[in-house]
C-alpha cells in the first residue's frame, strides 16, 4: 500500500458545506470521464493517489460514470482497495443515482425502488458499507419529490449514506426538496450544479436559495467541458470531447464563444495564470461556492488546476472585464432538469 504525503493537508484550503459540520476541499476530484473501463487503470490511479497526496479528499462519482456505465465505481473501489482503505476516513466519497444505468422502467429517473437499488450496487461496486454523500442526481418530473427525498432519508437512516445532496435542481425545487427534508431530519448538505464563466443559469436564483437554506455548492463543470482551456482556440483536437460530439458538443464552439475565450485567455495571461486557473478561481469567489469539481484525464490537468489556488483574488477592473464577457454560452446541456423549477 503506498503511503499519502505526510503534509497532504498544509496547503489545501477547505471550507465548510454551508451550515453543516462537513467540509470539502476548495477543488475536489470528479471522476465523470476518464475513470471508467476504456481508461488506463494506472493513469486514474496516478491522479487519484497524487490528488490525495494534495489533500483533494473529494471524490465524486455516480452510478453511470464510466464508459461503461459503473465502471468507474470499480476502478475506484479497486484503488481504494489497494492504496487507500487505511485511509478511509480521510476521504469524502459522493455517488449518485438518477440518469439510466440499466434496461427497464426502474433503471432511472427518481423512484424509491431505483434509488435504493441503486446504491445499493454503487456500494458493492466500490467495496463500501457506505458513501459520505449520496444524491439525487436529476430531478424526476414524474414521482413526487416526497418519495425521491424520502429514499434519500432511507439511504441515510440505513446508514448507506453519511449524508444527501441533490444535483441540477432547479431553485424551486431545491427549496421544496429543502423543506422535505427539514421535516425528516435528513442532513441535506450540498447541491451539484454545473457553473462556470459561460454557464451562468445558477445566478437566477439559485444561489440565493442556496444561502438562504444553508447548504452548499459544489460547481460541476468549473471550466466548461474543456472549452474553458486554451485547447479548441486552433481548432478541434481529434481525442477531445467536441471531436466526440458528445457532452461537448461541436456546436458549442461557436465564434462568439470562442471569441470570448480568447479575449478571457489574454485577462488570465496578465494576472499570471492559465485561463483554466483563472475559470476556477472566478468560480471558487463566489460566496456561495463551496468546491470546484475538475475532471481530467491526468495528472498534470489536475495539477494545473491546483494552481489556480495560488491567486483566488480579483481586483474590481479585472471583474468588470470578466464580467463583460461572462455570457451564457448555451453549455447547460442538463437543462431540461435544472430549470425544471
Amino acid at each position: 500500500m503506498r503511503a499519502p504525503a505526510a503534509n497532504r493537508y498544509e496547503k489545501m484550503p477547505y471550507a465548510r458545506c454551508g451550515r453543516s459540520g462537513l467540509r470539502l476541499p476548495r477543488i475536489s476530484l470528479g471522476l465523470w470521464q476518464n475513470f471508467g473501463g476504456t481508461s488506463p487503470l494506472e493513469r486514474a490511479r496516478d491522479m487519484i493517489l497524487k490528488s490525495f497526496d494534495r489533500g483533494i479528499t473529494h471524490f465524486d462519482l455516480a452510478n453511470n460514470y464510466g464508459p461503461p456505465p459503473g465502471s468507474a465505481e470499480e476502478t475506484f473501489g479497486r484503488i481504494l482497495a489497494k492504496d487507500l482503505t487505511a485511509y478511509r476516513d480521510e476521504l469524502v466519497i459522493s455517488t449518485k443515482a438518477g440518469y439510466l444505468m440499466w434496461p427497464g422502467p426502474y433503471g432511472e429517473w427518481g423512484s424509491r425502488k431505483y434509488l435504493l437499488a441503486s446504491l445499493d450496487q454503487s456500494l458493492k461496486r466500490m467495496g463500501l458499507d457506505y458513501v459520505d454523500i449520496f444524491y439525487s442526481h436529476r430531478y424526476d418530473p414524474d414521482t413526487p419529490l416526497e418519495e425521491t427525498m424520502g429514499a434519500l432519508d432511507t439511504a441515510v437512516r440505513s446508514g448507506r449514506a453519511l449524508y444527501v445532496g441533490i444535483s441540477s435542481y432547479g431553485p424551486a425545487k431545491t427549496r421544496e426538496a429543502a423543506a422535505i427534508l427539514r421535516d425528516l431530519k435528513v442532513p441535506f448538505v450540498i447541491h451539484q450544479p454545473s457553473y462556470s464563466i459561460l454557464n451562468r443559469w445558477v445566478e437566477d436564483g439559485l444561489l440565493d436559495v442556496l444561502e438562504k437554506e444553508g447548504l452548499g455548492c459544489i460547481a460541476f463543470s468549473p471550466l466548461a467541458q474543456g472549452l474553458l482551456t486554451t485547447k479548441y482556440l486552433s481548432g478541434i483536437p481529434d481525442s477531445s470531447r467536441a471531436a466526440q460530439d458528445d457532452s461537448l458538443r461541436k456546436s458549442m464552439l461557436t465564434a462568439a464563444n470562442l471569441g470570448n475565450v480568447r479575449a478571457l485567455d489574454e485577462i488570465a495571461r496578465q494576472r499570471g495564470q492559465s485561463l483554466a486557473q483563472m475559470a476556477i478561481a472566478w468560480v471558487l469567489a463566489k460566496p456561495a461556492i463551496t468546491s470546484a469539481l475538475i475532471g481530467a484525464s491526468s495528472w498534470a490537468q489536475v495539477d494545473e488546476c491546483l494552481g489556480a489556488l495560488r491567486n483566488l483574488e480579483f481586483s474590481p477592473l479585472e471583474l468588470d472585464s470578466i464580467g463583460r464577457l461572462a455570457r451564457d454560452g448555451g453549455l447547460n446541456i442538463w437543462a431540461a432538469s435544472s430549470q425544471s423549477g
